[in-house]
């Protein structure tokens, strides 16, 4: 078992490409052996969203029904919205795409994505409501859930039994303990905790019970002066102490997986699939490997954290409806939603398919999470917001660079009341 999970988590740090040639319009056909041979279907998917395998059966079990083939392109998250916002605004945009589950609001409110309330009825009754509450815009289905998931303590278990660390911390202050002790005890950098990491700071927010905007008359606002927000920040700012990550990056730049896979680093908060990135890095930190929910004020519930999660969307603008959606039928069937679930750790669609995480270490570690957590504002307009440069990041590192809380929202709040004010 245990080398079948760390089979599973190096797939999960592990992106494929996999190329066809293209073909007509196949709209007005209906799917069956070959019906739409000769096409390619172009789906942008996310860096460390599709396992090797699962590209493998899902590619194979769409050719098979349609005669087409698929062209997976890998895309970063780093810029993505406004990639995303260019291409659907094109005339040949990509088929099907992968979307922030808090960005398909703003790409539904644009036109950009096509209606899908009759595969909904088809495939979609028993789709968890929380998940599936994102791929809906004034009342219409504009996209499928995919899956979500949530940030988890990856640490090195070799570090923390040399600083003579025997139990997983259950509260916030324990945690920090640890870190202290692994500072003075050993020659690693506790955690790795980049200024930029505004998911993660994102979940403390969601934690101190404030958002990250708020309604002022009919317009949304920023809300990064609330105490609660402040004192969210001045969370953050403790893990950071324990850290020498640069203040002015994310956890992209570098991937903070690489960092950790030089066997210096105690821990880091991240998702499950930058373990993989880690083992792929160096595959000798796989045996050192281990995984905590988040832990929160009190031990008797994890941190808050972003849920964050993605939908599968048809771009209005692609030629290729009926076939586009012969792959979310297939993508998003029990075999294939339970196989990538399985796979990657992500939490499924669906709650009946959950079964399929028993035995994973991750996605143990990030189920308790998961009843705590929340997401960014569900608001066509808060897709302005992260697009860069994020005004946010600028607010973290600000403070972490010895402003205060409050002065460094001021800093940035009107560039993000701008920014919430943009029309959509």
């Amino acid at each position: 078992m245990k080398r079948k999970l760390a089979a599973a988590i190096v797939i999960a740090g592990m992106m494929v490409s996999v190329s066809a040639c293209g073909g007509d319009d196949g709209e007005s056909k209906k799917a069956g052996p070959d019906s739409f041979k000769g096409e390619t279907l172009t789906v942008w998917a996310m860096d460390g969203s599709t396992p090797d395998q699962w590209v493998k059966d899902v590619s194979a079990a769409f050719e098979k029904k349609t005669g087409a083939k698929v062209k997976f392109e890998t895309q970063k998250w780093d810029g993505i919205q406004q990639k995303i916002t260019t291409a659907l605004s094109e005339s040949t945009p990509p088929d099907v795409l992968e979307v922030g589950n808090t960005q398909t609001p703003a790409y539904a409110a644009t036109g950009g994505l096509a209606e899908l309330d009759d595969l909904k009825k088809e495939i979609g009754t028993d789709w968890t409501p929380s998940v599936s509450g994102s791929s809906v815009y004034d009342g219409k289905q504009y996209a499928a859930p995919w899956y979500f998931t949530s940030r988890v303590v990856i640490y090195n278990k070799k570090i923390w039994a040399q600083a003579g660390i025997k139990d997983i911390p259950k509260t916030r202050d324990e945690f920090f303990k640890d870190l202290e002790t692994i500072g003075k005890k050993t020659d690693a950098e506790p955690i790795y905790m980049p200024g930029q990491n505004w998911y993660f700071f994102d979940g403390l927010t969601i934690g101190q019970g404030a958002d990250l905007v708020k309604k002022q008359g009919d317009k949304y606002v920023s809300n990064l002066g609330d105490p609660k927000v402040s004192k969210a920040m001045e969370i953050y700012k403790k893990y950071a102490s324990y850290s020498q990550a640069p203040k002015d990056k994310d956890e992209a730049t570098p991937q903070q997986g690489e960092v950790f896979a030089k066997g210096k680093t105690g821990a880091f908060i991240g998702m499950g699939w930058e373990a993989g990135t880690a083992v792929k890095a160096n595959k000798d930190i796989e045996k050192d490997l281990g995984y905590f929910p988040i832990p929160g004020e009190s031990a008797d519930k994890p941190e808050s954290v972003f849920l964050g999660g993605s939908n599968l969307a048809v771009a209005a603008g692609s030629k290729k409806q009926e076939l586009a959606k012969e792959f979310l039928r297939i993508a998003l069937s029990d075999q294939y939603e339970g196989e990538l679930a399985k796979l990657n750790g992500v939490i499924p669609n669906k709650k009946a398919l959950e079964s399929n995480l028993k035995g994973n270490v991750v996605a143990e570690a990030i189920a308790p999470g998961a009843a705590v957590g929340g997401t960014t504002p569900l608001i066509p307009e808060w897709g302005a917001v992260e697009n860069n440069p994020n005004p946010i990041k600028s607010y973290m590192t600000a403070v972490l660079n010895g402003k205060s809380p409050a002065d460094a929202a001021k800093q940035v709040e009107g560039d993000i009341n701008k920014r919430l004010a943009q029309q959509n």
